[in-house]
């Protein structure tokens, strides 16, 4: 069995809402549609609470596929995925630009 591959830090934890499926935020106080509120994880510490609470809201059926995603921070210091994949989640359709998280939140 291999060791479970550690994300590089700072991180966020992103997952999919089970009734609506759509992509949430952990905040500091629960979930959030709003990538800007998302709750950056800067130490081992904080990272692994996060995971702590995706495996307990897993548990009551609130989320599914919840991972944590390594970030940059934009000039507003909003956290940017640094991977193609997340990126595409937190933005929403990008053939769209007017609609989605990116028109809601101003996410680029």
């Amino acid at each position: 069995m291999s060791a479970q591959k550690k994300t590089p830090l700072p991180a966020i934890l992103l997952a999919n809402a089970l009734l609506d499926g759509d992509v949430v935020f952990r905040t500091a106080s629960g979930w959030s549609r709003d990538p800007r509120e998302a709750l950056v994880a800067e130490d081992e510490a904080t990272a692994n609470r996060l995971l702590d609470e995706a495996r307990a809201a897993f548990a009551r059926n609130e989320v599914v596929d919840a991972d944590l995603v390594d970030i940059t921070r934009d000039e507003a210091g909003v956290p940017v995925p640094n991977h193609f994949r997340e990126r595409f989640k937190v933005k929403g359709p990008s053939h769209r630009p007017d609609l989605g998280k990116q028109a809601e939140f101003g996410v680029r």
